[in-house]
């Protein structure tokens, strides 16, 4: 859709609503660009495969986390490879499979007659077939949709992935090979998840102190005793922030909880070196969660060990916003009154 399309519908659209789904307006998905795409099974169902291998293990090892696929799951991935051939001027880049959902790369080496979407249909109507041949329950399946949650959602009988897939264009440098290392490590993020299942959940409507959060992590860490706010001028030298940081990596290893929501450089550096040295750490984020939110990459160890707790006051929404200097005002207060708890 194009931005002109788009404003003049946009009046009869309604309220904006937080999706993962939508595309992006103005963007013509047939010219020259990397895109990451993620599509789920339908009823999140783990028809595609198993984790097998420990959380511990080492990558190469053995027994380190991957997925073996199932019949279906093969078949899957041979129809994601199989896109290149049906679609001149699409490469796949990379592919990982995982229980019910798929993560793939694909390259749009150049200009093309028909958009990325018209690909991802193709893809999808051989995953359907596949799924008909391989599914000896799936005839049943309709029937007993129909009878729980009647005629619409029956008519998904037959159907392996859920409708839409979410996208992510390619736009800064060294994105690419971040999106390669998310993929590779996919099974033992899985892994990781089954492991502490508690850790990795949304949690909604968590109050304290009058506001409401959306919570990731250890939420006990909470009721530790000492709490302390990490707040840091933007005027501290390098030198400043060295103390800093060392101040509060003393106070940490004495088991106080730092709280803060790191907007200012001295506040990041103090967060990275307290996960550097796997100290409990409490952080509060502008961008909020929705049921399928999990942390980011480099957060995933901490909350997995129980030291990390990621704070969300406000709701999530399609695009991130600047953060303004009311809504930093407003998360070093948030952090005071954690502290204060």
């Amino acid at each position: 859709m194009t931005w002109e399309e788009f404003e003049k519908h946009k009046a009869f659209a309604g309220d904006k609503k937080p999706s993962m789904l939508r595309r992006r307006v103005g963007h013509d998905y047939q010219s020259r660009r990397i895109y990451l795409i993620t599509m789920t099974v339908e009823g999140r169902q783990p028809l595609l495969g198993q984790l097998t291998g420990g959380a511990d293990a080492p990558a190469g090892a053995p027994d380190a986390p991957h997925i073996s696929l199932s019949p279906l799951g093969e078949q899957v991935r041979k129809c994601w490879m199989a896109i290149e051939q049906h679609v001149p001027g699409i490469k796949v880049l990379a592919t990982q499979v995982m229980p019910d959902h798929l993560h793939g790369i694909l390259f749009v080496q150049q200009q093309t007659e028909k958009h990325l979407g018209q690909a991802i249909k193709g893809f999808k109507a051989g995953c359907n077939k596949a799924y008909r041949q391989l599914s000896p329950y799936a005839a049943t399946l309709s029937q007993q949709k129909q009878q729980a949650e009647g005629q619409k959602e029956a008519r998904r009988h037959g159907y392996l992935w859920s409708p839409n897939y979410n996208d992510h264009i390619l736009e800064g440098e060294g994105e690419l090979d971040r999106w390669f290392a998310y993929l590779r490590d996919n099974p033992r993020r899985l892994a990781i998840r089954r492991a502490h299942p508690d850790y990795f959940r949304v949690c909604f409507g968590l109050t304290i102190a009058g506001q409401d959060y959306a919570a990731i992590g250890n939420r006990f860490l909470l009721t530790y005793p000492q709490k302390q706010q990490v707040q840091c001028s933007r005027s501290l030298s390098d030198s400043d922030i060295e103390a800093t940081t060392a101040s509060s990596l003393a106070k940490a290893r004495q088991g106080v909880v730092l709280v803060s929501p790191a907007i200012s450089k001295g506040e990041q550096a103090v967060m990275r070196a307290v996960l550097d040295a796997h100290l409990p750490l409490i952080f509060l984020t502008p961008w909020g969660f929705n049921a399928f939110s999990k942390p980011g990459h480099q957060y995933y160890e901490a909350c997995a060990e129980g030291r990390f707790l990621i704070l969300a006051p406000w709701p999530h929404q399609n695009q991130r916003v600047a953060l303004t200097r009311e809504m930093c005002l407003q998360l070093n207060q948030m952090a005071a009154a954690i502290c204060s708890q």
